[in-house]
């Protein structure tokens, strides 16, 4: 269950209170504030706090750049301006606080992006919740055989059932025993700060992380992409239908210009010229290596 009924009931609560402000305000962000977006089995991401909006985007390029952006004739067109040139700081006016709920192992993928402000659920003050991210069997794959941190074929028939009673009972059995460490009623019990060492990776925590749409774009460009893997990038997805009704110009041209964009390599082009002008281009005469050339057709869809 990714809500209990007391966050529930406290959603609720922070839901029904409103404020006058003299602050911009982004109606559809308003409509995201505290609501929990479900994701994967236990998981959630909701909108804590948000500062800023397209607006807000606009009066800083203007303010940095001046006379250089009087030739662009409205707000998205100056956003976009903004997102091709790769012009970033005036994305940094605008920040988001959200609280996630989400995997341990997929918390420590996600820390890698060390440009926001964390505060984690404490497992030496508070006890942990009996909550363990268990796959849907369409989502048990085999190791990847061309790509060394990638999954391949999905699992099938008694290997998956096989793996997944694996996964659930040696959760539960961590967990009973993390129990009986901390000690029951009476019992002095091992400390917490020790106990938490024998929970496995695949158990819940909890966290607030605020970020800079700047650097929250760079997130969702790494973790949003189909080569991303599946657990965080549902959480990339999540936030991109938040990102896009909270700065919808910021967002439609993060779409085009970086999720629905590629990057060529010098020898990528060049190879490209070659074709457009009618050379028989191959990997053994294109420069590239056998891996840079299995992308570049990728990206030409050959």
């Amino acid at each position: 269950m990714p809500l209990s009924p007391g966050q529930l009931e406290e959603i609720e609560t922070q839901r029904a209170q409103s404020a006058p402000t003299r602050r911009a305000v982004a109606p559809g962000m308003e409509d995201h504030l505290y609501t929990a977006h479900t994701v994967l089995d236990h998981g959630f991401v909701r909108v804590i706090d948000y500062m800023g909006d397209d607006a807000a985007i606009c009066q800083a390029a203007r303010v940095s750049y001046g006379k250089g952006t009087k030739s662009v004739q409205n707000d998205e067109g100056l956003i976009r301006y903004l997102m091709r040139h790769w012009h970033s700081t005036p994305f940094e006016m605008c920040e988001i606080k959200l609280h996630v709920k989400l995997p341990v192992f997929v918390a420590r993928q996600w820390i890698r992006h060390r440009t926001a402000n964390v505060n984690e659920y404490s497992a030496r003050y508070s006890i942990l919740d009996r909550e363990f991210y268990i796959p849907a069997p369409e989502h048990l794959a085999a190791q990847s055989e061309v790509n060394n941190q990638g999954r391949g074929a999905a699992l099938e028939g008694e290997e998956a059932a096989r793996v997944l009673e694996f996964l659930k009972a040696d959760s539960a059995r961590a967990y009973d025993h993390y129990e009986q460490m901390i000690g029951q009623e009476g019992q002095q019990g091992l400390a917490r700060e020790l106990a938490r060492m024998n929970l496995p990776a695949n158990i819940y925590t909890q966290w607030y992380w605020k970020v800079d749409l700047h650097n929250l774009f760079h997130f969702l460009r790494l973790r949003a992409d189909a080569h991303a893997q599946y657990e965080i990038r549902v959480y990339a997805d999540a936030i991109c239908k938040v990102v896009a009704d909270w700065v919808p110009f910021a967002y439609r041209a993060f779409e085009d210009y970086r999720l629905g964009a590629v990057t060529l390599s010098a020898q990528m082009v060049e190879a490209l010229r070659r074709m457009l002008a009618g050379e028989d281009v191959k990997q053994e005469n294109s420069g590239l290596t056998a891996r840079e050339w299995r992308e570049f057709e990728a990206v030409l869809g050959r």
